[in-house]
């Protein structure tokens, strides 16, 4: 059996942080004795992936997704536990691993401001030591991928958000990585731009099997390009499979939608579950139902009312994820 590209074992990163009391008496205070506890980011969390594997890790704000990536690609150190990528300790930042690796924080820029991106683009090349051949091969591919051919030449600080983003990506993938950390990648982002990127990724993947550990607060991002999801919430793992399991394990409802030909009271469609959705006219309602019985309560529905469209769907990602955190 071949080994994971990501071990993590009981992975630990705590924060100290320092109280002081308000005013000139808490300041001086504070210089003799000062009271401190511990912030647990991450908070004892296993888990491996395997190569070609891309993977959602997803949590609220102050989850921990961002400090295990850092920790993972070797920017901070871990307080506890064993972390290795692709046989590396990353936070040794090896040269042959930091060449193995790729990093994009959707928040911050590795190019400079005043230059071309281009310009950044020759620097990664002599940092990761590729020859011109190679160099030229992936800038021309990555730029045709992600239809960024028109904006090497220009000034960053001129480029328009999504564009800034398409560079970002080429700096961060031009070196080959083999495994990719992605940390918001498409924040702020059109839903144009957003489905450019993600198609970039799929491809990506399948022509060179990159694995992919992908953290984002869109939806759409996670169910398009991850097979399996990573759930942490304060700091400690909550889920760890595939999505269908995901909704399986904690969708316990189904919603139905009926459109009727004529108009139907909400009070007679809530005997069959919880109506979730009215037109107010009667003509259209959704029903939130128990999946285990969702088909017999379909049925009932098409004998008893005038039904011209029925659509069967699951529960949104976003809602079961939202109920995860709640709970």
């Amino acid at each position: 059996m071949s080994k994971p590209v990501v071990k993590v074992q009981n992975l630990k990163r705590y924060f100290k942080q320092y109280k002081k009391e308000a005013g000139l008496k808490g300041t001086l205070k504070s210089l003799f004795k000062r009271e401190h506890f511990d912030i647990k980011a991450v908070d004892d969390i296993s888990f491996t992936i395997e190569k070609g594997e891309k993977v959602g890790f997803i949590g609220p704000n102050s989850a921990g997704k961002t400090t295990t990536l850092k920790m993972l690609s070797g920017i901070l150190y871990p307080s506890d536990g064993i972390i290795e990528v692709l046989g590396y300790k990353p936070f040794k930042r090896k040269k042959e691993f930091l060449k193995k690796i790729g990093l994009v924080l959707g928040q911050r820029s590795q190019l400079w401001w005043d230059l071309p991106a281009m310009e950044g683009f020759v620097l990664n090349k002599e940092i990761y030591e590729m020859n011109d051949k190679t160099f030229k091969t992936q800038v021309e591919y990555l730029s045709e991928m992600l239809d960024a051919k028109d904006i090497l030449d220009i000034p960053v600080r001129k480029l328009s958000l999504g564009q800034r983003m398409k560079c970002e990506l080429l700096a961060a993938l031009l070196h080959k990585p083999e495994v990719v950390f992605l940390d918001e990648p498409t924040i702020g982002l059109d839903i144009v731009v957003q489905k450019k990127i993600r198609e970039f990724f799929l491809d990506l993947n399948k022509k060179h099997e990159n694995t992919i550990l992908l953290t984002s607060h869109y939806m759409d991002d996670v169910q398009e390009l991850c097979d399996r999801l990573i759930i942490i919430n304060k700091g400690g793992l909550v889920f760890d499979g595939a999505i269908d399991n995901l909704i399986k394990e904690y969708a316990s409802h189904k919603n139905l939608k009926f459109i009727f030909n004529k108009k139907v009271l909400k009070k007679d469609l809530s005997q069959y579950g919880d109506v979730i959705d009215y037109d107010g006219a009667g003509f259209s309602a959704t029903l939130s139902v128990d999946r285990k019985v969702h088909t017999k309560i379909a049925g009932d529905v098409l004998a008893k009312f005038p039904v011209d469209d029925l659509d069967v769907s699951e529960v949104s990602l976003e809602d079961i994820i939202g109920n995860i955190f709640k709970s």
